[in-house]
């Protein structure tokens, strides 16, 4: 996870905006409502009895034909990517969308109307830190029946790259970039979603888009068209006349970009990919991609990251010379051998500490614990990490010899491994909040041998020493 921090953001209030639905023609009311702390996306369906809640979660993915569908315990929403594109091109972490109907309103076929809402009421900075997946290696997801592949590389922030080609002379091949995620807005967000006029008559015929017109989609004329389909094209749309443009489109919409086909596409990834659940730092270049692919590899990524939490291990240079050994840590710690467990502070920040034990056969605990089969007690790693902890509680004071810290509460503690005499334990806790009133909650983990070892969540309270 990033090393960077960055706190979680949610809008300052509730913003509505009202619109047709793409598959239903109906008109729909969309409301994005503020929402607290890793809350993360999640569509609320107010016209259904109960109020049912969807999260926008990649293993929610029912169908990718045309839009992203998700569906929970029977639950539908439609076409959720252009309005998580918008959340994630706009730096949004929190946010629940209420809808009246199974889909967004499907508004000009872009980003653009939901990003202008959420820039009128603006974002609020929450306590919780966000959580950022950094890639370390290459990822990829390849669909072999197209051909579609999406990879994600190391950078030093979220890049997103499309490569489109869709065999047609009419569109051709197409290539979009977004370097950074805060010119989303500029650059992406008004990229409308396009059809090809093969695509459309099938639609239409089957009554599978009630709610598109030309001010909602590109049609690409990519075969003849004869005067009994623009005849049906008019009455669908309700235009007296229609024409092909010399570019190959309808007419009625003029293009934003050449390469707007490749731009909604690239803001079509984004919104996808907001199914992974967690912000990426890290260039996705996606070649030909679609809703299926991107899907898959939100997926895929979900999965990654998961087992990484699960199991992410910090590399730091165990040479390097360390930010606190342990004459400074008995300047600031009130412990003393043998029960000061923690040799070296490698890391000290405003949100987290790591410190470093190296486990000799000379600790006392080990005489009796156990006699011909050493291992270190699980009590004294908890014990080790507290302290560790401590270090990081006291830099917050100005003056911390006056001060000590009690521990006040131990949950959800885990042992994964054995620590055995000769091995190196590493402790890493991050603050799950702001420090208030003197309190502390604070994520543990202890990892040695490339493994976690134990882990717990740990509560503690400063106390400045009566007479100081």
């Amino acid at each position: 996870m990033s090393s960077e921090v960055q706190k979680q953001r949610t809008i300052a209030k509730e913003v509505i905006l009202k619109g047709v639905g793409l598959h239903t023609g109906e008109e729909v009311t969309m409301k994005f409502v503020p929402a607290p702390e890793n809350h993360g996306y999640k569509f609320k369906r107010v016209d259904l009895e109960g109020n049912p809640v969807i999260e926008a979660d990649a293993n929610y993915v029912v169908n990718t034909q045309r839009g992203t569908n998700l569906e929970k315990n029977g639950v539908k929403i439609q076409t959720s990517e252009h309005v998580l594109a918008a959340l994630v091109g706009m730096n949004i972490d929190n946010a629940l969308i209420e809808l009246n109907a199974p889909e967004p309103p499907i508004m000009d076929g872009s980003s653009k109307y939901f990003v202008e809402a959420l820039e009128i009421v603006g974002a609020v900075e929450q306590d919780a830190i966000r959580e950022e997946y950094v890639v370390k290696e290459v990822i990829s997801y390849r669909d072999e029946a197209t051909g579609s592949e999406i990879t994600v590389i190391p950078a030093d922030e979220y890049q997103v790259t499309t490569m489109v080609d869709f065999g047609t002379k009419v569109l051709g091949t197409q290539n979009a970039t977004l370097e950074h995620i805060t010119d989303f807005k500029e650059e992406i967000s008004n990229a409308r979603t396009f059809s090809f006029l093969h695509e459309l008559e099938a639609l239409l015929e089957n009554g599978l888009i009630k709610g598109g017109d030309l001010n909602n989609a590109i049609v690409y004329v990519d075969k003849e068209i004869s005067n009994g389909t623009m005849k049906k094209l008019e009455k669908a749309f309700g235009k007296e006349k229609l024409s092909v443009k010399p570019n190959g489109i309808l007419d009625n919409l003029t293009l934003h970009q050449p390469n707007e086909a490749a731009r909604h596409k690239l803001l079509d990834v984004i919104g996808d990919l907001a199914l992974a659940g967690t912000r990426i730092k890290g260039k996705v270049i996606a070649n030909k991609p679609g809703h299926f692919v991107n899907t898959q590899f939100a997926k895929k990524l979900a999965k990654i990251i998961k087992l990484e939490k699960r199991n992410n291990v910090p590399q730091y240079d165990l040479n390097a010379p360390p930010l606190m050994d342990i004459t400074k840590i008995m300047e600031r710690l009130p412990h003393r051998p043998p029960f000061l467990l923690v040799d070296k502070i490698l890391e000290l920040s405003e949100t987290h500490v790591v410190g470093l034990k190296n486990v000799t056969m000379n600790e006392p605990f080990f005489v009796g614990h156990f006699p011909g089969a050493p291992v270190m007690p699980g009590v004294l790693q908890l014990e080790a990490m507290a302290q560790t902890g401590g270090i990081l509680v006291l830099n917050t004071v100005p003056d911390p010899e006056n001060y000590l810290t009690y521990l006040l509460k131990i949950d959800n503690v885990r042992y994964k491994q054995q620590v055995v005499p000769g091995d190196t334990l590493i402790f890493k806790l991050d603050l799950m909040q702001p420090i208030r009133r003197g309190l502390c909650q604070m994520n543990a983990k202890a990892y040695t041998n490339g493994k976690l070892a134990s882990e717990a969540e740990i509560m503690a309270q400063i106390i400045k020493v009566k007479g100081n």
